[in-house]
């Protein structure tokens, strides 16, 4: 594990300088490997391996949430994993406590030998599967049909016929399915095998079953900007004027999938004082998208003339509300004055299962340095101190008297506070549309998805 550690405090060191470059998809990224290493790499206790996965977890989620709170993909990705070590894990109790024919055979073919460490993380057939055919099939089967149990209640899962618990099949059934190989000479069953021997045997397939869920998640990362692009022609139509404001891949790869289809007009902000919404209008005018930059104070005065707002999110928070780049609050609220659709587009491991009161607003945002937003030069001219030196050097006092001067303006500029903030708070009342991988949703439906893909248990890691 010693690599792994140093892999692990390489990542928080470069988190906490705000050096991790390509955006919330490398972010999210680097944290997924890094969790499938721990976990390939985790040597598993003769008992209790999900708690032990879940321990090891948390430790580095925990390492590396600290070095920079306010990158909450990395903390979503962390949950996530543990949902799936949980998830997994009962569907490996369920699947041996409703067929225990198919445990036994499985327990008998050593299924459990198949190590991802081992033999690669590509290898192992069903996450229940191996062995005979089938005893793969009918374990892959089980625990299809007991993950469905472990789905979050809802009015649609409580009547879709499809969803509806099987009635467990019975000892005689069972037995009558097993494969001749199973069989003794003379007819009779194999001999069962103890529960607490399969129990083990489910338990050592855990780390397998797990990896393949990270590396699912992986893929989902990868595929999250173009399958949010290919929503585009739904929410952009013929000669729209849309509005935006800061710089974003996935923005970017939304508004030139529309282009191949559509005619519109993009309105950006240029996002003072970073000015990243001249990124934006560069690249899209570079590939031929009628652009106009405006300043941040313009927004409302042009906001009649938008059909769309669209943007970015840093992250969703549960209750719906988002965070964004600074100064995209005051265009939200310019939106619902001339009753604007404000979307926002966002993949779904930037959903955080935490409410903003929870986490505490001053926690999530990224203080930046003041020397983005003005320079002590400026600063001390608007104080009208720069004067102070020279008026001191004139009255014939000489270097001690400039010295003092310029003593008593650093004393009176550092007192003065001046906050750059990164990302504002849209409140879910703000917010039209959000659009993720999976579809378009309302704020309010946010809680199922927070239900859907994380554990009230990790919620705080």
């Amino acid at each position: 594990m010693g690599d792994v550690a140093t892999q692990v405090e390489d990542f928080a060191t470069r988190l906490k300088r705000r050096q991790v470059e390509g955006g919330l998809h490398r972010t999210a990224r680097r944290t997924a490997e890094l969790l499938r290493l721990v976990v390939s790499q985790q040597r598993m206790p003769a008992h209790h391996h999900a708690a032990a996965l879940l321990d090891a977890v948390r430790a580095v989620g925990s390492r590396l949430t600290a070095a920079n709170p306010s990158e909450l993909v990395v903390g979503n990705v962390v949950r996530r994993v543990m949902h799936a070590i949980r998830e997994e894990d009962a569907a490996l109790h369920l699947a041996h406590t409703h067929d225990p024919a198919a445990a036994a055979l499985r327990g008998a073919a050593g299924v459990g030998a198949e190590r991802w460490g081992e033999e690669g993380e590509g290898e192992g057939e069903g996450r229940l599967g191996g062995g005979g055919g089938g005893a793969g099939a009918s374990a892959a089967s089980v625990a299809g049909s007991n993950r469905i149990a472990l789905l979050a209640p809802s009015l649609h899962n409580l009547l879709d016929p499809a969803l509806l618990p099987a009635t467990p099949p019975s000892a005689s059934s069972s037995a009558g399915t097993l494969p001749s190989s199973a069989r003794s000479s003379d007819g009779a069953s194999a001999p069962s095998v103890s529960a607490a021997a399969t129990a083990a045997a489910a338990e050592r397939r855990l780390k397998h079953v797990v990896i393949e869920r990270i590396n699912d998640l992986l893929e989902e990362i990868d595929n999250c900007q173009s399958q949010v692009a290919d929503q585009a022609l739904e929410h952009i139509h013929q000669n729209e004027v849309i509005l935006t404001m800061g710089s974003s891949d996935t923005l970017l790869l939304f508004l030139l999938e529309a282009k191949k289809r559509r005619s519109f007009h993009v309105v950006v902000a240029e996002g003072a004082p970073c000015f990243s919404g001249h990124k934006l209008a560069a690249s899209l005018a570079a590939r031929g998208v009628a652009v106009t930059v405006i300043a941040d104070a313009a927004v409302f005065a042009l906001m009649a003339r938008v059909n769309l707002v669209l943007v970015a999110a840093h992250a969703v928070m549960a209750n719906g509300g988002v965070l964004a780049p600074i100064g995209l609050d005051m265009v939200a609220l310019a939106a619902r004055r001339h009753a604007v659709p404000f979307v926002v587009l966002a993949g779904i491991f930037a959903i955080c299962p935490l409410y903003p009161q929870q986490a505490g607003l001053g926690n999530l945002n990224d203080m930046r340095s003041p020397a983005g937003v003005v320079d002590l030069a400026e600063l001390a001219e608007w104080e009208g101190l720069a004067h102070l030196g020279a008026a001191v050097v004139a009255q014939g006092q000489g270097e001690r008297g400039k010295e003092g001067g310029e003593a008593e303006v650093a004393r009176r500029v550092a007192e003065v506070d001046v906050v750059n903030p990164s990302f504002d708070y849209i409140p879910p009342e703000l917010v039209t549309l959000l659009v993720t991988d999976t579809g378009g949703h309302n704020p309010s439906y946010i809680y199922r998805l927070v239900a859907e893909y994380y554990s009230p248990h990790d919620h705080n890691l």
